[in-house]
């Protein structure tokens, strides 16, 4: 049976298993993710001051410099690191803590369109700039009653 899936992982995980990477075949070590394994256990269900332990212990040991390791040759560093992450106070379900999207549109019309509609997501957003340009946007700014020098400072 295999080692790696994420319920062994996460279990491994909250028990602090320090051995967990080392007892896995070659070929699993090989697949084993570092960055998978920090999504999934920087977040978990039930007591909110679990959940905060979770998230604030991961960003605090785990994120930080995460990237500047090579993963790919320290992943026993890695592993041992996300370990502490766990308050050994047994096992947790996890789920999977999705990364930010980075917005994929800028300039005048998508600043200004943010600041008319702040409720409408990034793919709405990216879509109203592509259906329309500065001038139409400008007109939409003043029929909400924003005068020329404002939309000029919000479309910068």
């Amino acid at each position: 049976m295999s080692k790696l899936d994420i319920a062994s992982e996460m279990r491994a995980y909250d028990n602090k298993a320090r051995d967990y990477l080392t007892s896995m075949t070659e070929e699993e070590a090989k697949k084993f993710s570092p960055y998978i394994l920090m999504r999934w256990g920087a977040s978990v269900e039930g007591d909110a001051d679990m959940q905060e332990w979770y998230l604030r212990a991961t960003n605090e040991r785990v994120n930080v410099n995460f990237f500047d390791v090579n993963s790919t040759r320290h992943k026993q560093l890695l592993w041992l690191t996300c370990t502490t992450a766990s308050p050994g106070m047994g096992t947790h379900r996890h789920y999977w803590l999705a990364p930010k999207k980075k917005d994929s549109a800028s300039g005048p019309v998508v600043k200004l369109i943010r600041h008319l509609y702040p409720h409408l997501k990034s793919d709405e957003v990216d879509l109203m700039a592509r259906l329309n340009d500065l001038k139409a946007v400008k007109e939409m700014a003043r029929m909400h009653g924003l005068d020329d020098k404002q939309i000029k400072e919000y479309s910068k």
